[in-house]
């Protein structure tokens, strides 16, 4: 586990991981059972510079200390709308750096996935995990970089607290790849 404190990410990560870890923190303040969220990452620097009027909507007056990377959150998710379909219509311009999601998903430990029924469907699969015992709410942030970098947080909410919460670059892999793809256009 990560060792983050209260007051945000330890100064020492990397611009993502402080990225990530910043947006998780965020996250975590708007509660559970919340709707994906999908964040630009953008150089600070360069938005200070070319767009001062949202820096300093966002915060980030000249002068001030500030984390290399800032995340900006985009416009909603559509509802109804499946993920992997969403992010195929994303086309992002040269000025985003970076992007990164966050989504809830229920998840099973290793030892379920031999007790899985055979023939379900997506949604059967969904309705059985759902109902297993073991079963753990968690929320992932998952963000790329244009330069391949990968970073990833996984918060439990049995377990919702700042110091409890896992990062590494590959820990949701397929999410990250889905996310790399929206700079491929």
């Amino acid at each position: 586990m990560s060792n983050v404190s209260p007051s945000g990410p330890p100064m020492a990560a990397s611009p993502l991981t402080r990225a990530v870890l910043e947006i998780d923190e965020y996250t975590s303040g708007l509660g559970w059972d919340q709707p994906a969220r999908l964040f630009a990452l953008v150089d600070t620097a360069q938005l200070r510079t070319q767009e001062p009027g949202l820096a300093a909507q966002l915060g980030l007056d000249d002068g001030e200390p500030a984390a290399p990377l800032t995340p900006v959150e985009q416009d909603e998710i559509p509802s109804g709308t499946a993920l992997d379909e969403f992010l195929a219509t994303i086309a992002w311009p040269d000025a985003v750096a970076g992007c990164a999601l966050t989504v809830e998903r229920l998840m099973l430990p290793p030892s379920a996935e031999a007790s899985v029924p055979e023939g379900l469907d997506e949604a059967g699969l969904a309705k059985w995990v759902a109902g297993h015992p073991d079963r753990q709410e968690v929320r992932m942030t998952v963000a790329v970089l244009r330069d391949g970098a990968r970073e990833s947080a996984l918060r439990l909410r049995e377990k919702d607290s700042p110091t409890e919460v896992l990062t590494g670059s590959d820990l949701v892999p397929g999410l990250a790849e889905a996310l790399s793809a929206t700079f491929e256009a």
